[in-house]
């Protein structure tokens, strides 16, 4: 029994039947910051590992404060909290654009561009890293260029977490972000 209400693939589905043209749906704001593809099963299978850890945290936290060593059990809970604070940056990891401009989110760091300040954006053959480890492999990469002549940064790459074994997936979100790059950077 389908349950289209439930996947992310409907919004999608209304997008064709009721606007053909593509534009955007008439509800979304467009000047929020959104992710134009959705998180890889790597990026997601990992968050989900780090949250089953959490969880094990805050059970041995609990029996730690049953047995009544509350400084243990607070230590477990800390531990806890950053490994759930460590999934959830995880999960927010990528490119994401809006109206006003690029963001590329990593795990340490956020750098921002304005559509103003972008020259190009295009998807290029290039080393890539594999999974974000120190090993390169050949691959594409979509970057963006900035206009003050730095030398360009990847968004997206087809061997990150998000895209690894998904070469379709990484044609439409390189596509989006394209797009997007189109729309707003004039």
């Amino acid at each position: 029994m389908p349950l289209p209400f439930l996947t992310a693939d409907r919004a999608f589905d209304d997008l064709d039947d009721h606007h053909p043209d593509g534009a955007a749906l008439p509800h979304e704001a467009r000047d929020r910051w959104r992710r134009p593809y959705r998180p890889g099963p790597w990026r997601v299978g990992a968050a989900a590992i780090l949250l089953l850890l959490a969880s094990y945290l805050l059970f041995a936290a609990m029996i730690v404060a049953l047995a009544g060593a509350l400084p243990g059990a607070g230590v477990c809970v800390a531990a806890a909290a950053a490994v759930i604070a460590c999934a959830l940056r995880l999960l927010r990891v990528g490119a994401w654009v809006s109206e006003q401009g690029l963001r590329r989110i990593g795990f340490f760091t956020t750098t921002t561009l304005r559509w103003a300040q972008v020259s190009a954006v295009r998807t290029v053959q290039q080393p890539v890293k594999w999974l974000g480890m120190p090993r390169t492999v050949q691959g594409q990469a979509v970057v963006a260029t900035p206009a003050s002549g730095e030398p360009p940064r990847p968004l997206l790459t087809d061997h990150n977490a998000d895209f690894l074994g998904r070469p379709e997936a990484f044609d439409m979100a390189a596509d989006a972000v394209e797009g997007w790059a189109a729309e707003y950077r004039h």
